[in-house]
């Protein structure tokens, strides 16, 4: 498939013959959509390239509670515009409130850290904007919970940036499962990796144009370390050489089970057709001769956070019973040569740069066009936080947790109904 036909065909795959919500207008197909970036680290530099590449859209303001990452915003679109003859005036703001004020902005980019995204979309949200927002789509349960009941409240398109889904191995490889080719589904290793570990980082001095308060929002106080906002510099340029480290550590992240269990238990859940639904019971590690984190569902099938090969590749294995398919960024393979894609030039790649996701951002912007649900709604991206999240908090119980997925909530378990939300600081309210 070509790109314009596999973004059809994945658009028609989402919808079927589900009711689409309606939602209010927007800017009618002719019109430039203007974005707003709440967030400008290295995630947001990508998407912001990725989104100015597509026709009649601009990226007009941005926020972050970093000074100079709100002057490199500044300096690359400037340069962008500049150079591509555009007269577009870019706007930084400290407070990412400013850009909801703005009545000429249509949608917001999130970016943030976990532990803002909540606030940030349901802020976004009631100023009556449309969403693209980093996965995990959320830091707790409840305010996944939440976040999917403002946005429908409002009316509000929001999609998830889980850009495996606008990847043409993925897409191929659900639709062979979901189609039978391989047989009943035995289990699938979805690896994302380790769990989040205390922070242990020593303090050190937070930098002057940084405003460390706001950076922590409703998070509880931790100390500063420059490994949870990694240095750049404009003079000589020099963006950041790793990613913020505050996704490995449980008090300001949810290690790789929710970095990377965004994407692949994802996969997972989505070639089982429980986008609407969820595992029923969570076993950590060590717990009853369990290895691996694994997620029961109600069929039996098991998902299992197990690399599938020597390189611990970060990616998803199907096993059947009549064969298997793996498939990772930019990888494909299968037991039986009839599973691969009929396009040989498909094979093996990726179909999109994942730090732009150009396909993945062109359908967000279809869908603030023509008031559609995206490839990846707020209740696909609801479900699958709220799977990596039940994987930290069995871990941390250190046994099994029984979870009603009609219910979205626990089953008789009041230890781990404590881990359903945390309270917020003083001043911060969901």
């Amino acid at each position: 498939m070509k790109r314009r036909q596999f973004i059809k065909t994945t658009i028609a795959g989402t919808a079927g013959l589900s009711f689409l919500p309606v939602f209010k207008s927007c800017r009618s197909v002719n019109d430039t959509i203007r974005l707003g970036f709440i967030g400008l680290g290295r995630q947001a530099v990508g998407l912001m390239r990725g989104f100015n590449s597509i026709p009649g859209v601009q990226v007009v303001s941005g926020a972050d509670v970093y000074g100079i990452k709100r002057k490199r915003f500044e300096n690359i679109l400037n340069r962008y515009y500049e150079e591509t003859d555009q007269n577009v005036n870019v706007e930084t703001y400290e407070d990412y409130r400013r850009i909801l004020d703005d009545r000429y902005v249509d949608g917001v980019v999130i970016s943030t850290p976990d532990h803002w995204h909540a606030l940030n979309a349901i802020d976004a949200c009631l100023a009556g904007k449309d969403i693209y927002l980093e996965k995990p789509l959320t830091f707790t349960i409840r305010e996944a919970v939440e976040v999917a009941r403002v946005v429908r409240e409002n009316n509000r398109v929001l999609a998830v940036g889980s850009q495996q889904r606008s990847d043409i191995n993925f897409h191929h490889a659900v639709a062979m499962v979901r189609a039978g080719r391989i047989g009943k589904i035995d289990r699938i290793y979805a690896y994302a990796g380790d769990f989040p570990s205390p922070y242990d980082l020593p303090e050190e001095q937070v930098p002057a144009d940084l405003n460390w308060e706001m950076w922590l929002g409703p998070n509880p106080h931790v100390h500063y370390n420059a490994r949870l906002n990694p240095p750049i510099s404009l003079d000589p340029v020099q963006n950041e050489t790793y990613w913020a480290e505050w996704r490995y550590f449980k008090e300001t992240g949810g290690g790789f089970i929710t970095d990377w269990g965004a994407h692949n238990f994802d996969i997972a859940q989505w070639a089982l057709q429980e986008d609407s639904g969820g595992p029923v019971e969570i076993i950590p590690p060590g717990y009853e001769n369990t290895d691996f984190l694994t997620y029961v569902y109600r069929d039996g099938t098991r998902v299992i956070n197990r690399p599938y090969d020597e390189g611990n590749t970060r990616g998803v294995k199907f096993w059947g019973e009549n064969g298997w398919i793996e498939v990772s960024r930019g990888r494909y393979d299968s037991s039986d040569e009839a599973l691969f894609p009929e396009d040989e030039e498909l094979r093996g790649h990726g179909g999109l740069p994942y730090e732009t996701g150009v396909p993945h951002l062109e359908d967000f912007i279809m869908a603030m066009r023509h008031r559609r649900d995206p490839v990846v709604p707020v209740e696909v991206g609801a479900r699958t936080a709220t799977t990596c999240i039940l994987g930290n908090i069995a871990y941390e119980l250190g046994r099994s947790v029984r979870w009603d997925p009609v219910r979205n909530y626990f089953v008789d378990d009041a230890d781990a109904e404590q881990f359903y939300h945390r309270e917020y600081r003083e001043g911060y309210d969901l």
